[in-house]
C-alpha cells in the first residue's frame, strides 16, 4: 500500500469491540463511541468499522485498530482514503462438551458438565487487499474466518453409587453424520444481486461524476423503476383504450406521450391509432408521413397485409412515423363528406392487422360511448385510460364513463375498476397559464384526483406545460417535470399489463 509502519502506528489506540449481547463500542485513546444498533453481529461490525473509517478520514492518515468479537480478535489497518487492509485474524479456540454417561435410575449421579479448551489454530495470515469504504456493509469481518472443528462428545468415568458399588462404565454413542458435498447443480458462481449503479442526477450525480461515487436518491431510484416497468417485453400484443365522453378531456395529448415513452423505453413496435367515428384531431397534433392514407385504406388493404408473404415494412404505406417519438401513427377517416362511420367489424379488421406489425397499440377515441366502434374496441382493449383536465365537467363526464363501463358487468367493469386516470391541469384553454389561473387548476386537480382515488387502480397528475396546449406535441419540447409525471402514468398503464 505504500505506507511506512510510522505512519500506521501514528495513532494506534482504537479497539472495535463487538459483544455477543447486541452491543458494540469503539475505543479511540480510551474514549467510547457507541455503535449504532443493527440487526445482527454483521450490522455492529458494519458500523463499528464505519466509525474507524471516519477516524481515519478526520486525522488523514492511515490507523491501525484491533478488532474484538465473538469469533476471535484481529487487527486492520483503515486508511483516509477509503481503503481498507485486513493484518491478521485469529478465531476463539473451540470448545469441547464433556457429559456424565448415562445412569440406572436407582442411582442417578449429578450430572457434570464443563467445558475443556482446545489449542487454538495457527492465526491465519490473510494478503493485504484494499476494500472500497462505500463497501463497508459487504465487509466480512472475519476476513477469512477459519471454521471450527465441530464439538464431540467425550466419555467420563463413571461415577460411584450411593452404596459405594461401582457401576460399571458406560459410554453415549453418538453416530457420526455421514461427509456430504454440495452437488454441483446447487453450486452457482454468478452473482444474483444487481449491482446498484452510481447517482446520476443531482447533486449526488455531480459528486459521481467529480469520482466520488454516491448512491442514487429515492427519487432517481423511483425514476430508474419507472423506467424499468415501460422498458418490458408482454408477450403477446397490448392494447390501450384512452376514453372520456367529453371532447377536450386531453384524450389526444394522452394518447401521443403514452405512445412515445413506450416506444423509447421498451423499444416495442408501437402505434397510435385514432378510433373516431368519423374525423378525430389525433393526425393534426403529430407528424405527417409522405402519403395521405388512414384506417380506411389499412381496411381496403387488409388481405393483403395480413398475407403470410407480405413484409413487414409494408405498414409504413398506411401510417405515419414519428422521427423524434419513435411511433406510428394511424390516423382516422378524413374525407371531407364524413359520410362514414367505422364499425365494429372494421374495428375488428384494423385491429387483426395492427397486432401483426406491433407489439403495442394505443386507441384514441370519440365522444360516443355508444359508438359501434366505441364498444369494439372495449373488446379488445388491455388496459383503460381514462384522461380528464382540472374542469369540472371533464371529470364527470369521466366518472360517467367509468359508471357505464361497471354497469355493463363482465370484462368491462372489470376495465373499469382497474383504469388508470390521469388527471392534467387544464391544457385545452388555448392560451398560456400563469399567476392565480394556474394556481386554481393545480387545487382542481388535485381535489378532482382524490376523488377518483378510491374507485380505480391508479390516479396520475400532470403538471400544466404550454407545449401541450396547440399544435404538434413533441416528447423532447416538454419541462422535464412535465415528462416525469408522463413517464410515471406510463409505468402505472404497463403495470395493468
Amino acid at each position: 500500500m505504500g505506507t511506512t509502519s510510522t505512519e500506521v502506528l501514528a495513532f494506534p489506540n482504537i479497539r472495535a469491540i463487538v459483544r455477543d449481547n447486541g452491543t458494540a463500542e469503539v475505543l479511540v485513546a480510551g474514549n467510547s463511541r457507541i455503535v449504532p444498533a443493527g440487526d445482527s453481529v454483521q450490522d455492529l461490525r458494519n458500523n463499528a468499522l464505519a466509525l474507524v473509517v471516519g477516524e481515519a478520514q478526520t486525522l488523514q492518515r492511515p490507523v491501525r485498530v484491533q478488532i474484538e468479537d465473538p469469533e476471535g480478535h484481529g487487527e486492520l489497518i483503515v486508511h483516509p482514503d477509503n481503503k481498507i487492509e485486513s493484518v491478521s485474524y485469529e478465531p476463539r479456540p473451540t470448545r469441547r462438551r464433556v457429559e456424565a454417561p448415562e445412569t440406572t435410575p436407582e442411582t442417578v449421579a449429578p450430572t457434570v458438565i464443563d467445558t475443556v479448551p482446545v489449542a487454538a489454530p495457527e492465526p491465519v495470515a490473510v494478503p493485504a487487499r484494499p476494500i472500497a469504504a462505500a463497501a463497508v456493509d459487504r465487509q466480512p469481518w472475519p476476513p477469512n474466518p477459519v471454521e471450527t472443528e465441530p464439538a464431540t462428545e467425550i466419555p467420563e468415568p463413571a461415577q460411584p453409587s450411593a452404596a459405594g458399588a461401582e457401576v460399571p462404565q458406560t459410554t453415549a454413542t453418538v453416530p457420526e453424520a455421514p461427509l456430504t458435498r454440495r452437488s454441483l447443480k446447487e453450486t452457482s458462481f454468478l452473482v444474483s444481486a444487481p449491482v446498484l449503479e452510481p447517482a446520476t442526477q443531482g447533486w449526488r450525480g455531480t459528486l459521481t461524476r467529480l469520482g466520488l461515487r454516491m448512491d442514487p436518491s429515492a427519487e432517481e431510484l423511483s425514476e430508474r423503476e419507472d423506467i424499468r416497468t415501460v422498458s418490458q417485453h408482454w408477450p403477446g400484443p397490448r392494447t390501450i383504450a384512452v376514453v372520456n365522453r367529453k371532447g377536450g378531456a386531453n384524450k389526444t395529448p394522452t394518447v401521443v406521450m403514452l405512445s412515445a415513452i413506450l416506444a423509447r423505453y421498451s423499444g416495442a413496435a408501437t402505434v397510435a391509432w385514432d378510433n373516431n367515428e368519423s374525423q378525430g384531431t389525433l393526425g393534426w397534433r403529430t407528424e405527417k408521413g409522405a402519403h395521405d392514407r388512414s384506417v380506411l385504406d389499412l381496411i381496403d388493404s387488409s388481405q393483403s397485409l395480413l398475407s403470410p408473404s407480405t413484409n413487414a415494412a409494408e405498414i409504413a404505406k398506411f401510417v405515419h412515423h414519428q422521427t423524434g417519438d419513435k411511433f406510428d401513427v394511424l390516423r382516422s377517416d378524413e374525407n371531407e363528406e364524413g359520410d362514414h362511420e367505422v364499425t365494429a367489424e372494421e374495428v375488428d379488421i384494423a385491429h387483426q392487422v395492427l397486432t401483426r406489425y406491433y407489439r403495442l397499440v394505443v386507441m384514441d377515441s370519440g365522444n360516443t360511448a355508444r359508438a359501434a366502434n366505441w364498444r369494439r374496441m372495449i373488446d379488445h382493449t388491455n388496459q383503460l385510460v381514462v384522461p380528464v383536465t382540472a374542469i369540472e365537467d371533464r371529470a364527470e363526464a369521466a366518472r360517467l364513463t367509468l359508471q357505464t363501463l361497471e354497469s355493463r358487468g363482465g370484462n368491462d367493469a372489470e376495465l373499469a375498476r382497474n383504469a388508470v386516470v390521469i388527471v392534467s391541469e387544464s391544457t385545452d384553454a388555448k392560451r398560456i397559464m400563469t399567476g392565480d389561473a394556474l394556481k386554481r387548476a393545480k387545487d382542481e386537480a388535485q381535489r378532482i384526483a382524490d376523488g377518483f382515488e378510491p374507485f380505480v387502480r391508479a390516479v396520475v397528475r400532470i403538471p400544466y406545460d404550454p407545449a401541450l396546449v396547440n399544435g404538434p406535441i413533441r416528447y423532447e419540447a416538454l419541462q422535464p417535470a412535465t415528462q416525469r409525471a408522463w413517464l410515471a402514468a406510463a409505468a402505472a398503464v404497463a403495470d395493468g399489463f
